[in-house]
């Protein structure tokens, strides 16, 4: 365990000339905070002290230290030290079936059996409102010529459930140049007004860095690959996995965006979204937004958690006092995942749907991380996927009240789903899914985290938020 000294602590001294420079964007990433907290007093100074001068930079990181002492900062390293279950060597095959059994009971209470519309706030845009579609979002996703069939698939299913009240534009990334056959073909699935932009991720971005050594890539994904690790021989995955963790965002047909939805081929959305969910993310304070939460493949990143510790035992003031951290630490459903990763849940947001403020992504502490991982080359001599990595990211930099679990969105991405409990009256999802029904296999519930986020990261307002 690694604590902090007072000779750790000269960053302390640049607070307050940190949180001056971007106090633009503080209130976007941490929220309005208690006028007579650390945080509070800092944007008060911030405020009163900003020079003009440096407020113009728009695309400068939405962070600011929270000013912990190191006192606090020691009890945060120590959280991340201890497993959730601190007695876990006394623990029987029982205990540990008694576990996921109390876990199942409590996922089916709040998916299966409790009903659901819309998030229960007053200030829902709806497509007649003047804000809706009006948000700085786009539609994203990455897709090569050769998916043309899925995302088609994937883009009626977007329009007919969501995108047709609100005409948000998409972007498409390839590595390769988008054929006109492919640009024809989704013209063709959406109204004449909808703003498409195609766009080419360059070589340079995307390819494997030269930084990573040949020979001990192609020994590590051979010793991967007897492991059963997926996918770890297409060298195209890592690219992707590399991509989506730390170098999307800044791509230039994305530069003005506030807020992006990921959409993939091959999935299926089962219910009526009649709101627009950019606006709520934008007006109800939210950095980010998932719908399922799973354990990872231990094997894909097996040294990911002790490299973040490394960072973090080196940036202790980017930990959020309000982080998820319970949700990383978990060891009472996957004992063996905690064990193989050296004190990682491996919980993970599923990144295929994602709804992400860019300005997290952008922040200092999240670019720091991202330049501090890819150093590792665990990407590719692992196989890090960008799922685990945004994710740690989320539960140790972000404010936990600002990330949504959209408990209302009928997702599917095989073998998993998010199927709400519509009221009787209902027919939003009309009968698209079965509520509460995680997977068709039993054998797969055992990779649901979503029952610890629900019993140690949601309080009682988001529990009854639907």
């Amino acid at each position: 365990m690694v604590y902090l000294h007072n000779s750790q602590s000269h960053y302390v001294d640049n607070i307050k000339e940190t949180t001056k420079t971007y106090y633009n964007n503080a209130l976007d990433y941490i929220g309005t905070p208690d006028a007579n907290s650390t945080v509070g007093n800092l944007l008060n100074w911030a405020s009163s002290n900003n020079n003009n001068d440096n407020n113009n930079n728009g695309n400068s990181p939405a962070w600011i230290p929270e000013g912990n002492d190191l006192e606090t900062m020691n009890e945060l390293i120590s959280k991340l030290n201890d497993p959730l279950f601190q007695d876990f060597e006394s623990f029987t095959d029982d205990d540990y079936k008694n576990i996921f059994t109390d876990r199942q009971i409590l996922y089916d209470d709040v998916v299966k059996n409790s009903q659901v519309s819309e998030p229960k706030v007053d200030n829902l845009v709806y497509k007649d409102d003047d804000l809706a579609g009006q948000a700085k979002a786009t539609i994203l996703s990455l897709v090569r010529n050769e998916d043309q069939k899925e995302i088609i698939s994937a883009i009626r299913q977007m329009e007919d459930h969501f995108n047709k009240n609100f005409n948000y534009p998409y972007t498409f990334l390839n590595d390769d140049e988008f054929t006109e056959e492919f640009k024809e073909a989704i013209k063709e699935v959406v109204p004449t007004d909808r703003i498409l932009q195609f766009g080419r991720i360059e070589s340079e971005i995307w390819d494997r860095p030269s930084s990573i050594d040949d020979e001990k890539y192609q020994q590590c994904i051979e010793k991967l690959d007897q492991e059963e690790v997926q996918y770890v021989k297409k060298e195209s995955y890592h690219n992707m996995c590399r991509f989506y963790s730390k170098n999307f965002y800044k791509h230039p047909l994305l530069q003005d965006y506030k807020y992006t939805w990921r959409l993939e081929p091959g999935i299926n959305f089962y219910c009526d979204i009649n709101y627009d969910v950019f606006q709520f993310m934008e007006l109800n304070n939210k950095i980010y937004g998932f719908v399922l939460n799973l354990y990872d493949s231990p094997e894909s990143i097996r040294s990911l958690w002790t490299t973040t510790m490394e960072f973090i035992n080196s940036n202790p003031e980017y930990l959020n006092s309000n982080g998820a951290f319970e949700w990383l630490k978990d060891n009472g459903q996957k004992p063996n995942n905690f064990n193989i990763t050296g004190g990682y849940s491996t919980c993970h947001f599923w990144t295929n749907f994602e709804i992400t403020n860019l300005e997290f992504l952008r922040s200092e502490p999240y670019e720091k991380f991202m330049d501090f991982l890819d150093e590792k080359g665990g990407f590719y001599y692992e196989r890090w996927g960008d799922a685990p990595v945004r994710s740690i990211a989320l539960a140790l930099f972000a404010d936990k009240r600002r990330i949504h679990w959209f408990r209302d969105i009928g997702y599917n991405h095989a073998p998993y789903t998010n199927c709400p409990k519509c009221p009787p009256d209902s027919n939003r999802c009309n009968g698209n899914c079965k509520p509460g029904h995680f997977t068709p296999w039993k054998e797969l519930n055992i990779e649901n985290c979503q029952p610890v986020w629900i019993k140690y990261i949601m309080n009682e307002e988001e529990r009854n938020l639907y």
